[in-house]
């Protein structure tokens, strides 16, 4: 984007509702993005910071005058400056405190989705972190009203951290010195002191909120860019018209946004991309536009349920896309076939992976409808190959025959010793024929199906040629049909063997799909403990600051929450794993009724084969033997054991 677009606006009515234009922006980024939110009273220089966080030194509207400029929430979306293959997400909110609104409570409102939306939110204040500083962010109280973790009452600060992005207190045009107690402080340490509980309960509220909700916090104090004559025109000041410090502080603050600022995720560690974005604030803004409180579980739950749906055909695309190019080479041996279908599955396999992700009954049931589908086309492929492969082998054949047709028609073979010339053409065919490659899986069936026809014009020729006794014919039409039960059981041998490939392939794509499927559970499982691990840091220290500053009762209280919560994950964890069983167990069962159903086809061909009276041990010798000695040459001509 070569500047900011308006992502949230207000209707005429004050309503919110989403920039269509915006969210197709979003709609192709596929990258993982971060998403810093910049909030704060209006006309503080908040779109300053985004301007230089973007790379530029314009972009986001400077107000100059005591009217607030930004209204909404403006997006910019730049590539990341030190994550190659992440998006930077910049999010300038309208200024909070703006006496021409309608609406007591559209600032909460723009505040929550700046919460909802970013992984890191920069609250941007001037002058000092004082009681009026912390008052004025009052919107942190009221989150708890209008957003809730999921639709039950079970739940508690702890959980809202698995939510909620990292914090940073900006602190513009600051002139004190950074002391407590005549000792120099760190900035940081200098917002935890304002963060200081004391034994006045609606003095700690706001502070509990902060503490509670953004365990993750950082400040960032800055002195007077400029004169006050030149303030009004900060985006057009070269650096030289800039102090020093100001611009030292500045780097600071962009440097650790681009170096510690993470992707933003959801519940479990489902990383977000610009796609999925884009339905989060369709979600949020309609929900809170509606008047009703969104719940973030039921967020992930919609989001999961349109990205699972994207997921399958996603997945289906990448293996369908494949075939298609491979159908271009059909016909082939269902070995190629296969080998390139295992390879294709397992992509689309990896592809699905990438983007599904659990629902909030945490399954995969969307895994499950992949490869009932992907076997389906896969069946197509494999009957497009065989009408390939039968084409090519019939047009073969013509071409091959069309000399034997030509006889035929002018009465070539209808003369004494006519059944041994018609044997000798139907020979040299059939040599030719083997020797032909790229036939593909019709090459006997169409071989068959050629010696069948074939067959009546030979018998008729056999019967009208007079130079063969009675006793020579019976044995040549013996011989007859011993060539074509040999070419019945070689075609029937040739299906047992492609059946037998199928099976493998089979075998060796539900193999694959099962490691994909673990690594992926594997996967969701570590980041689930790390988020808790992250959580429980945050309230062990958070207990630990409470018992130190003497705030027993409050830390008495956190260690039952605590509690609750191993246990809660525990329990989460043990779920999880269950899912995962029985995930594994539904795509064993799948994979079981397509290799049972192929068990019982080739068992019924191997009967059939077995059933029928075999000529010879091996089937291909004795045609080659009757066709290449037996029905031209004579018993003489043929030195094999069968009973030619």
């Amino acid at each position: 984007m070569q500047s900011p677009v308006c992502l949230i606006d207000n209707d005429v009515d004050g309503k919110l509702y989403v920039k269509e234009s915006a969210l197709q922006i979003l709609q192709k980024i596929e990258q993982p993005v971060v998403v810093v939110a910049v909030v704060g009273l209006y006309r503080t220089g908040k779109s300053y910071l985004m301007n230089r966080l973007a790379g530029q030194q314009t972009g986001f509207e400077l107000g100059s005058t005591i009217e607030s400029k930004t209204k909404g929430i403006w997006m910019w979306c730049v590539p990341h400056p030190t994550k190659a293959g992440t998006t930077l997400v910049l999010l300038d909110t309208e200024g909070l405190g703006d006496v021409d609104k309608g609406d007591s409570k559209h600032d909460t409102k723009i505040f929550c989705l700046a919460v909802l939306l970013s992984s890191t939110l920069v609250n941007n204040s001037q002058g000092t972190i004082d009681n009026k500083a912390i008052e004025e962010l009052q919107y942190v109280t009221e989150l708890t009203e209008y957003i809730k973790v999921k639709s039950s009452d079970d739940e508690d600060d702890i959980e809202f951290v698995k939510f909620f992005p990292s914090f940073i207190w900006v602190v513009r045009d600051f002139t004190l010195e950074q002391k407590i107690k005549g000792k120099s402080v760190t900035e940081d340490q200098y917002l935890e002191f304002a963060l200081k509980l004391k034994s006045v309960k609606e003095f700690n509220l706001p502070r509990e909120c902060i503490r509670n909700y953004f365990p993750s916090r950082k400040c960032f104090t800055f002195p007077f860019p400029t004169t006050s004559e030149k303030v009004s025109r900060l985006e057009s000041l070269d650096s030289a018209d800039l102090s020093s410090e100001f611009l030292e502080v500045t780097d600071r603050f962009c440097k650790f946004i681009f170096d510690k600022s993470e992707i933003k995720k959801l519940k479990d560690g489902y990383i977000v991309t610009g796609r999925v974005l884009c339905q989060l604030v369709k979600t949020y803004v309609d929900t809170i536009s509606s008047g009703q409180v969104p719940f973030l579980e039921n967020a992930v739950l919609t989001v999961s349920v349109i990205e699972n749906e994207a997921a399958v055909k996603e997945g289906l695309q990448v293996y369908q896309s494949g075939m298609e190019k491979l159908k271009d080479s059909f016909p082939l041996e269902l070995r190629d076939v296969c080998a390139e279908h295992q390879r294709l599955s397992s992509i689309a396999t990896q592809t699905f992976m990438g983007r599904s992700f659990k629902d909030s009954e945490g399954t995969y049931t969307k895994c499950l409808e992949v490869m009932p589908k992907m076997n389906k086309l896969f069946d197509g492929y494999l009957h497009q190959n065989e009408e390939a492969s039968k084409k090519r082998c019939e047009n073969l054949l013509t071409t091959l025959s069309a000399p034997m047709t030509e006889k035929l028609k002018k009465g070539f073979y209808a003369i004494a010793g006519g059944y041994v010339l018609f044997s000798q053409d139907l020979e040299d065919i059939v040599k030719k024929y083997k020797t032909q490659a790229n036939k593909g899986v019709k090459a006997e069936d169409t071989l068959e199906e050629f010696l069948k026809q074939k067959s009546v014009d030979s018998n008729a020729i056999l019967q009208a040629d007079k130079k063969l006794t009675e006793t020579e014919r019976k044995i040549m039409e013996k011989r007859e049909k011993a060539v074509l039960l040999a070419q019945e059981i070689n075609t029937k041998e040739q299906k047992q063997r492609q059946l037998e490939e199928k099976m493998e392939a089979e075998r060796k794509s539900n193999e694959e799909r099962m490691r994909q499927m673990k690594e992926k559970m594997d996967e969701e499982i570590k980041l689930q403990r790390e988020e808790a691990e992250r959580a429980m840091d945050s309230k062990l220290r958070e207990q630990a600051a409470l018992l130190e500053k003497g705030f027993n009762e409050k830390a008495d209280r956190m260690t039952k929450d605590i509690e609750d919560f191993k246990r809660k994950n525990k329990e989460a964890e043990k779920k999880s794993d269950k899912l995962f069983k029985k995930v594994i167990e539904n795509m064993n069962k799948r994979h079981d009724e397509t290799v049972n159903l192929m068990m019982r086809q080739h068992s019924v061909q191997m009967k059939t084969i077995m059933s029928m009276q075999r000529p010879s041990s091996d089937s291909s010798a004795l045609l080659l033997c009757l066709l290449l000695g037996g029905l031209s040459g004579g018993s003489s001509s043929c030195s094999c054991s069968c009973p030619c």
